[in-house]
């Protein structure tokens, strides 16, 4: 009767550990599956260094503080400069926004003396200390971005983010290095760091009752 009994028992942890194990492989998989269901977006379609409405230009004139300063691109793809007034810059790459500045002030200042700056103002959130609004440089990369927001928090899945645009996920390739400047993030996107699953945080806790699960089935068989 002993013996049935301990084979009863044995056979029912051993379920309980084949269940288990099933459980943790099936939440990994789903984990993972979400994590790429990222439907297709159309950044593709725009260039993702032309500047855009929410866009920052950072203006630098030599020993002129009046005149420098940092100035939004409007809805109209215009943005305002003290002295020179409005320029449209919108759809214009970096390199032709210095060109329309520099010839914006000319007869004003020369222009070896004004330094032109782009600048991306981009929304972090999900898994970060300090989620918010940033404004970031054409010298800081994707992972720049987070760090700004305090870096991703312990549930957080360091390097791995996903591109918010209108309430929905877009299909974009980013990495923890991609300058922000050239990717295809826009003004009002949000870089979201997703958080680990439940499963995934506790692998360790898991694999744990697992192995207590296991020692007891064989000591169980034992005795």
């Amino acid at each position: 009767m002993r013996k049935a009994a301990r084979s009863a028992v044995a056979s029912a942890v051993a379920l309980r550990l084949v269940c288990a194990v099933s459980l943790l492989l099936a939440a990994t998989v789903a984990e993972r599956a979400t994590a790429q269901s990222v439907p297709p977006g159309d950044s593709a379609a725009h260039p993702s260094s032309a500047l855009r409405p929410g866009d920052v230009v950072r203006v630098r004139i030599w020993r002129e503080p009046d005149f420098s300063g940092d100035f939004t691109v409007n809805e109209s793809g215009v943005v305002t400069l003290p002295k020179a007034g409005p320029v449209h810059v919108g759809g214009l790459s970096v390199s032709d926004l210095r060109s329309a500045v520099t010839a914006a002030y000319e007869g004003w200042f020369n222009h070896s003396s004004i330094e032109i700056m782009l600048l991306r103002r981009i929304q972090v959130v999900g898994a970060v200390r300090n989620p918010g609004l940033y404004t970031v440089d054409p010298t800081m990369t994707v992972g720049d971005a987070v760090a700004l927001a305090g870096g991703a928090t312990t549930p957080g899945k360091p390097g791995r983010v996903q591109v918010i645009r209108e309430g929905e996920p877009v299909n974009v390739a980013l990495s923890w290095e991609s300058p922000v400047v050239t990717s295809p993030l826009r003004p009002g996107d949000q870089l979201y760091v997703p958080g680990r699953g439940w499963f995934s945080r506790n692998a360790g806790l898991i694999i744990a009752a697992v192995s207590a699960a296991a020692s007891l089935v064989w000591a169980t068989r034992v005795f």
